[in-house]
């Protein structure tokens, strides 16, 4: 997004991403907090799978990028990191996130410190 640009969000409830063949490609931004990354992740998973295809197999959608922000009160509030990042790694380019801690007192792991944000 970029200042003045026109985006829709959910909140809470009910939602899911399943693209079809022919939609257009679309750019998502996902914010989860706690334990609302659950819902997140389903999604952020079916996305791989959508960008894993795109080498002429699959249902033909074209994924656009997708931008995790996820916080949290400390590192190990953060559930499913690993598996978070072994997308951001697996897709660059594609799939990137940033981790917001509130917080955090000890020292991040160097794994985590190019994701991460403080107060």
């Amino acid at each position: 997004c970029t200042l003045d640009s026109e985006v829709a969000l959910r909140v809470g409830g009910d939602f899911f991403f399943d693209p079809q063949p022919g939609d257009s490609p679309v750019e998502l931004v996902l914010i989860a907090g706690g334990v609302g990354i659950n819902p997140l992740l389903s999604i952020l998973l079916h996305i791989a799978d959508l960008h894993g295809y795109q080498g002429g197999k699959g249902n033909g959608y074209k994924m656009g990028t997708v931008k995790l922000y996820y916080s949290a009160k400390k590192t190990s509030d953060l559930l499913f990191k690993e598996n978070i990042l072994g997308l951001v790694k697996a897709f660059p380019g594609k799939i990137t996130c940033r981790f917001h801690l509130t917080q955090q007192r000890a020292q991040i792991c160097e794994e985590l410190q190019p994701h991460v944000t403080g107060e």
